[in-house]
C-alpha cells in the first residue's frame, strides 16, 4: 500500500479507491471551514440565541460573489434544521433563510418567506394578506432569524420599489423581534446605506479576498490534507501559492475550483499530485475569468527565460 500519511488520517482510505470514485467525491459539495468564515458562524450563533427585544441586531454580510456567502448560509441553516413540536404539531423553524427573487417587490418577498414557510400562499398581489400571514406562521414556527440571501437582487428594481422593499425589511425588524442577516455584494452594502434609520441597525461583515499569507497556507495544506491523491502535492509552496492566488484573484470559489481540477487532472493522468508547474500547463481547464492571468503568467515566464 502506498504511504499516505500526507493525508489526514480520516481522509487516507478514500485516496485507495478508485479513479471513478475519486473523482466522483472530489466534486462532491462540501464544507471547509476557513477562518473568517468561522468567525461569521460564531456571530450568527450568538445572534441566535439573542432575547427578543427592541432593537434586534442585524448583520450584513457581503463581498465579491463567490466569497462563500451563501455557503455560509446554508451550512448554518443545515446546523440549526427544522424539527417538529409533538405538543402542538406543528413544524419549528428556527432560521428561516430566503434567496430573494430576481426583483424582490415586497410582494415577491413575502411570497418567498411563505413558500419556505411551507405556507404555498398564492395570493402574491394581495400583500396585506401576505405580511399578515407571515408574521404569523413566522411565531407559529418559532422563527428567531430571518437571514436573506443575495439582497443585491434589489438593485434590480426600480429606486421607488428599493425604497418599499428598504420599508419592509424595516418593519420585519422591528414587528418580529428576531435577528435579521443579510448577504450580498459591495453593491448592495451601498444600498443598505442609503436608508439611515435601517443601516443603523446593521454591524456588517466583509469576506475579502485571500491574500498570500499564513491563513492562505493553512487553507492550501487542509486542501493537500483531504484532497484524495496518493503522493504529496506543493500546495502549500510558496510558488504554487503565488500561481493559484494570480489564477483565483483570491477568490475563495475559484480556489476551490481550481484545486478540485487540478486534484481530477492529477487523478486522470496518473502523477498522483499537484505540482506547481501543473498551473501552467495548455490543458487546464479554468474559470473564464482566470485566463487573462494566465496569459499573463506565461507572459512573465517566456520574459524570464528570454533574459537567461
Amino acid at each position: 500500500m502506498s504511504d499516505l500519511s500526507h493525508l489526514a488520517e480520516g481522509y487516507r482510505e478514500r485516496a485507495m479507491w478508485a479513479d471513478k470514485e475519486r473523482i466522483a467525491w472530489i466534486r462532491m459539495d462540501r464544507w471547509l471551514g476557513f477562518p473568517k468564515a468561522e468567525v461569521v458562524r460564531k456571530t450568527l450563533d450568538g445572534m441566535l440565541r439573542y432575547p427578543p427585544r427592541t432593537r434586534m441586531p442585524c448583520l450584513l454580510i457581503y463581498g465579491q460573489t463567490g466569497m462563500g456567502k451563501s455557503r455560509i448560509v446554508e451550512r448554518f441553516e443545515a446546523e440549526n434544521p427544522r424539527g417538529f413540536n409533538e405538543a402542538t404539531g406543528t413544524a419549528t423553524i428556527p432560521v428561516v433563510a430566503v434567496q430573494l427573487p430576481p426583483q424582490p417587490t415586497d410582494g415577491e418577498f413575502y411570497g418567498e418567506v411563505l413558500e419556505k414557510l411551507g405556507a404555498g400562499f398564492a395570493g402574491r398581489g394581495d400583500v396585506q394578506r401576505a405580511r399578515q400571514l407571515t408574521r404569523r406562521l413566522m411565531g407559529q414556527v418559532g422563527a428567531r432569524m430571518l437571514i436573506l440571501d443575495e439582497i443585491n437582487h434589489m438593485l434590480a428594481c426600480t429606486p421607488r420599489q428599493q425604497r418599499v422593499f428598504l420599508n419592509t425589511l424595516r418593519y420585519l425588524a422591528n414587528d418580529l423581534q428576531i435577528p435579521l442577516v443579510c448577504t450580498g455584494n459591495h453593491e448592495a452594502r451601498a444600498a443598505l446605506l442609503t436608508d439611515a434609520a435601517l443601516a443603523e441597525r446593521f454591524d456588517a461583515v466583509e469576506l475579502v479576498r485571500w491574500q498570500n499569507d499564513e491563513p492562505f497556507r493553512l487553507l492550501m495544506v487542509t486542501l493537500a490534507a483531504i484532497l484524495p491523491l496518493r503522493k504529496p502535492s506543493q500546495l502549500e509552496e510558496e510558488r504554487c501559492r503565488t500561481a493559484i492566488l494570480d489564477l483565483s484573484d483570491g477568490n475563495t470559489g475559484r480556489i476551490f475550483r481550481l484545486a478540485e481540477t487540478l486534484a481530477i487532472r492529477a487523478i486522470e493522468n496518473g502523477t498522483e499530485r499537484i505540482e506547481v508547474g501543473d498551473l501552467d500547463a495548455d490543458d487546464l481547464v479554468l474559470p473564464s475569468v482566470s485566463m487573462k492571468a494566465l496569459a499573463q503568467r506565461r507572459g512573465r515566464g517566456r520574459a524570464k527565460a528570454a533574459v537567461a
